[in-house]
């Protein structure tokens, strides 16, 4: 069995290590808001900007999605109180348990103190306990919502990866047409998808063409490339791409593939006159799950909360 892993990228620390400055925020025996212990705590913490800044998938920042989660632990076990809606205020037994645990909270001390608010592991007949602890202790480094976030991503990175394998299979013409539907999916080309492929032995290097308007006065040109990994794109197959843009009068494209671009690419888009954009393998995949070009929604699932309003 595979044992769930702990999304390791986020530079926010485990909601445990938020517990003793969302204490330390509220010690001075003030009421605050939620939002007044996150700033406060997040000094304390030593939080810096960009971890401040690091938002989750589905939108808000990830540091006060983790202290939610700290204070929704406390809460639990009775070490602060809640006056108000949306208020706080630390209470004898939190400040008891600052002086009991001054060093904070790693995981393990954690599962210690507040695992009896957490649902008991779901353990089907002979499972093994060990197994399902470990489970248990991977899958609560994170708070509920992260932990759907981390296993709709995980899936979203196994289909990215056989969709990205798919494309590069598939017959050149197929591809060009895909990254056409993409970008009418994306909104381009209107609400009367004003759009087609027109690669051929003569495409003068244009893969595609999106008209922006019904007389086609506004366009952008698509060139695709359908790459294996480590075969990336240059700067001299940009360079030829800007060329053919400029033979046609238009200053804007788009090139898109399988693969990668080199560096020297890369700084050649960004700096010459037209404005062109490269979209390698990864973002392809990733724009073509979120418009949903390749791939059908199998299942959704919805979430909720306490509707504070109703008891108002």
């Amino acid at each position: 069995m595979t044992i769930p892993q702990a999304q390791t990228v986020s530079i926010v620390p485990i909601w445990p290590a938020l517990v003793v400055p969302v204490l330390t925020a509220l010690l001075q025996g003030e009421i605050l808001h939620r939002k007044d212990v996150f700033d406060a705590a997040s000094d304390i913490a030593g939080l810096t900007a960009l971890a401040r800044a690091e938002t989750l998938t589905s939108g808000g920042y990830r540091y006060e999605q983790r202290m939610g989660w700290a204070l929704s632990h406390l809460s639990k076990a009775g070490w602060i109180d809640r006056p108000a809606r949306g208020y706080y205020t630390i209470n004898d037994a939190g400040r008891e348990a600052l002086r009991r645990y001054p060093n904070g909270f790693d995981y393990a001390k954690a599962r210690e103190i507040f695992a009896p608010y957490w649902p008991d592991p779901i353990r089907s007949p002979g499972a093994d306990a060990a197994v399902a602890d470990a489970v248990a202790a991977a899958v609560e480094i994170l708070d509920p919502v992260e932990q759907i976030e981390d296993g709709i991503n995980r899936i979203e990175e196994e289909v990215g990866s056989e969709l990205l394998s798919r494309l590069r299979d598939s017959h050149p013409d197929f591809f060009e047409q895909a990254v056409v539907d993409l970008l009418l999916a994306m909104g381009y080309g209107g609400a009367e998808q004003r759009g087609k492929r027109i690669g051929g032995p003569n495409d003068e290097g244009i893969d595609g063409i999106i008209d922006q308007d019904a007389l086609g006065l506004d366009r952008i040109y698509v060139q695709a490339k359908r790459y294996k990994e480590g075969n990336n794109i240059g700067r001299e197959t940009i360079q030829a791409f800007v060329g053919a843009l400029h033979g046609l009068g238009a200053t804007r494209g788009v090139f898109l593939t399988t693969s990668a671009f080199t560096p020297g690419a890369i700084d050649y888009a960004q700096n010459v006159q037209s404005r062109v954009i490269l979209i390698d393998g990864q973002r392809l995949v990733g724009l073509m799950i979120k418009y949903r070009v390749g791939v059908q929604v199998q299942r959704t699932y919805t979430t909720v909360e306490i509707d504070a309003d109703f008891f108002e």
